[in-house]
């Protein structure tokens, strides 16, 4: 049997054209990092540009400025990239609308893997570092996140008033203290200089309270965040204290968190005596007392 011979064969042409006014402008323009569309006669804008419309129409030749951002119309996923494409690994072929265009182009979408890719996905151009002034100066799309960073960070000088201030030094040598409203008799911790329900003055008098009291409700934080100071799941509780009417928030923990629950009678477990300061974190969490659960009606106006 006669061998079927084979060998590579390349077919290449070598085109020199002129780009004209409007091609020639928007490749001018891509070395800049410009991206520019044109209207159209029936108010369209056309992107990449051209002198004629889909229906043969002359465009206006007004040019308009577009956004380095877009939306993914369609895709084709390229596994195994040629030597002449603009990535050396797997990426997207995508038809690729700019913010401000009506029309599509198509361009090369680098979203690293397939399940990346979806209609609808945002991109933004990436440049190349050398601009030649053509369409290669858009190097690719890269895929926007659409979740973005977006820290606050303010800086206080906070002066707590009398009564914060007592109820801070207090915390300083172990103890809780509350503050009375002389109209209802309900116990405010820490103590105000005022009560909600009467807006009047409270007692002078300082109530001591114990450091024990009850869960009243929780949540379970398991989703991590920047700056977060303990690994997920843990929880945080809001506790009233025995003798109480209102809730502090702290962490709750010493059992495993699927076990805690509302009305779990609970316990500060203070930090050593030489880490305190004027704050609630001298107390590391709350802990079970493994004492009863209290009775729902017992709290439920805490709720």
């Amino acid at each position: 049997m006669t061998e079927r011979l084979s060998a590579p064969y390349r077919l290449h042409y070598a085109y020199t054209r002129s780009t004209g006014p409007v091609i020639g402008r928007f490749l001018d323009s891509l070395r800049d990092r410009v991206l520019e569309g044109i209207r159209a006669a029936d108010g369209r804008v056309l992107f990449p540009p051209t002198e004629y419309d889909e229906q043969g129409r002359a465009t206006t030749g007004e040019f308009v400025q577009l956004r380095p951002t877009g939306t993914v119309t369609s895709y084709t996923w390229v596994n195994e990239p040629r030597p002449t494409h603009p990535l050396d690994r797997p990426f997207a072929w995508a038809l690729i609308k700019l913010d401000g265009a009506d029309t599509a182009m198509v361009h090369a979408v680098d979203a690293g893997k397939e399940k990346a890719m979806k209609v609808g996905m945002r991109v933004r151009v990436r440049w190349a570092e050398k601009a030649t002034g053509t369409i290669r100066d858009i190097v690719c799309f890269d895929p926007i996140s659409p979740i973005i960073k977006t820290p606050v960070d303010l800086n206080y000088f906070v002066r707590p008033g009398e009564h914060q201030s007592q109820y801070l030094h207090a915390l300083a040598e172990g103890r809780f203290i509350g503050g009375r409203c002389r109209v209802t008799g309900r116990v405010y911790v820490p103590p105000r200089g005022a009560t909600p329900e009467s807006g009047l003055p409270t007692e002078d008098e300082v109530i001591d309270l114990p450091d024990t009291g009850v869960l009243t409700t929780f949540t379970v934080v398991r989703i991590p965040f920047e700056g977060q100071k303990l690994t997920p799941p843990y929880v945080f509780g809001a506790i009233v204290l025995d003798g109480a009417d209102v809730p502090i928030y702290h962490l709750v923990s010493g059992i495993p968190y699927e076990q805690i629950r509302m009305g779990m009678r609970v316990r500060a477990k203070w930090k050593p005596r030489e880490e305190w300061g004027t704050t609630l974190e001298n107390i590391e969490y709350f802990e079970p007392t493994g004492e009863p659960d209290a009775p729902f009606d017992s709290y439920a106006m805490h709720l």
